[in-house]
């Protein structure tokens, strides 16, 4: 009988469809730490990783993802690994004295170059330059262009960033401030992410931006803009300390110890939501509230997507949909159209379109369709109106609490409100609205 050889080969991928290259097997990364020597002016790099993870496995050989930068020495545990190679997206590194299953190990990788965004399936995606200044967008296969990591949703960790730049520029990035230091011209910003977050979440934003602190309650939150969007940006964030007391209200304690907004002097296709932060183009801003819907939806990925993430991309309606829903609420919040009214029209625009897709799996080009979003939105406001306010926003904020800074999936989604609710019918619900193609009835 032949016998099995286990493999000491940690994968080359998570195993996810939606991302078939990205995340690596045999490890988890638990904490990065990383150290960034940026010249705005050159777009030029230079900059240190250092990464402590565990490994899953007896480990002789793992990968990272590193896109698009020049690596110039790596080290594992202090020591030379026995060979390292790297391919347009991945650093593969075979050790010389072999990791045990369960070890904790750190992997300290010095890299270079002019860093830029990766081609994806949905476009160019990671580190962008602006017109003067830098913006990373990472969802949802972008943040091995600035740094070696493993490059998967289900791998959460704890971030230390810091960015030294020209001293003109303001750095924001995720976490809290704990150092500002200026020497020679250039100014050195170091961020701590005390909760566990996801690789795409990971952002830098280096701007000549001004700096408002909105309010210290229910969470401090603060804007950063260019000095010209002064008075427009003082009108449309005006009711963000409003939002965020109502999204706790109805979600949970806000997650994470700050909120920070940041618009950009470029204009951007769309808005992007970060861990803690998100991030709006000066085409966003209009001085008339004119992205009162978008503003809402980023926020809301603070409790969905960002504390709450889902394991595999394929429930990604578990983020947009419930982003989208609170859209609905806050317009209704505000004395608009009502939720109920909301929910009936965009179901009509549904019906007009292609039933093509399952909203629960809609495979990696149409994961962030717009059917996703609406038709996650409606599933929650048909499990709203079976269960009643008084039985869904409570469990609404059980799930948050419960999930908070981890993982879901629509499976554990249906079994935590049918457990909490004691309602059998939340699987029919999703069933219908995320699982099938056929479009229910409200």
């Amino acid at each position: 009988m032949a016998q099995t050889v286990q493999t000491t080969f940690g994968s080359a991928s998570a195993g996810d469809p939606y991302v078939p290259t990205g995340g690596n097997g045999g490890y988890l990364a638990e904490h990065y730490d990383l150290n960034l020597d940026y010249r705005v002016a050159t777009n030029r790099l230079n900059a240190t990783a250092t990464i402590t993870a565990r490994a899953l496995m007896r480990l002789d050989r793992f990968s990272l993802d590193f896109a698009g930068l020049s690596m110039e020495k790596v080290t594992v545990n202090g020591a030379r690994p026995s060979k390292v190679t790297h391919s347009a997206r991945k650093l593969v590194i075979t050790l010389a004295t072999s990791i045990e299953a369960g070890a904790q190990f750190e992997v300290v990788v010095r890299y270079r170059g002019a860093p830029h965004p990766v081609r994806s399936a949905w476009g160019d995606v990671g580190w962008e330059e602006l017109d003067d200044g830098v913006l990373v967008s990472g969802q949802p296969c972008g943040a091995p262009s600035w740094f070696p990591c493993n490059d998967h949703p289900s791998n959460k960790a704890r971030y230390r960033i810091q960015v030294a730049c020209e001293s003109g520029y303001t750095v924001v990035s995720n976490g809290v401030l704990s150092n500002q230091s200026s020497r020679s011209g250039r100014t050195s910003w170091t961020f701590d992410v005390r909760e566990p977050m996801a690789t795409y979440l990971a952002t830098v934003l280096i701007g000549r931006y001004r700096r408002r602190d909105l309010a210290a309650a229910p969470v401090a939150h603060s804007l950063y803009f260019p000095a010209r969007l002064a008075t427009r940006i003082g009108t449309d964030f005006a009711r963000l300390t409003e939002m965020i007391a109502f999204f706790a209200d109805r979600f949970g304690p806000y997650p994470f110890p700050s909120y920070s907004v940041v618009v950009t002097d470029d204009e951007l296709e769309i808005p992007l939501e970060a861990h803690g932060l998100a991030v709006f183009g000066s085409n966003h801003v209009d001085g008339n509230h004119g992205s009162d819907r978008l503003i809402a939806h980023e926020l809301a990925h603070q409790w969905y997507g960002n504390s709450l993430t889902v394991a595999r991309w394929q429930d990604i309606w578990l983020q947009e949909g419930f982003a989208c829903y609170a859209e609905w609420l806050w317009e209704e919040q505000r004395g608009g159209r009502t939720v109920d009214q909301l929910a009936a029209l965009h179901r009509g625009k549904i019906q007009a379109l292609p039933r093509d897709i399952v909203v629960g799996d809609p495979g990696p080009h149409d994961m962030f369709d717009d059917r996703v979003y609406k038709r996650g939105a409606l599933a929650l406001h048909a499990i709203r109106k079976s269960l009643g306010d008084e039985a869904f926003f409570p469990a609404l904020r059980s799930y948050t609490a419960s999930r908070r800074h981890g993982h879901v999936s629509t499976d554990d989604f249906v079994e935590f409100f049918a457990e909490h609710t004691g309602s059998r019918a939340i699987g029919g619900f999703v069933a219908r609205w995320v699982q099938q193609r056929a479009l229910p009835s409200l």
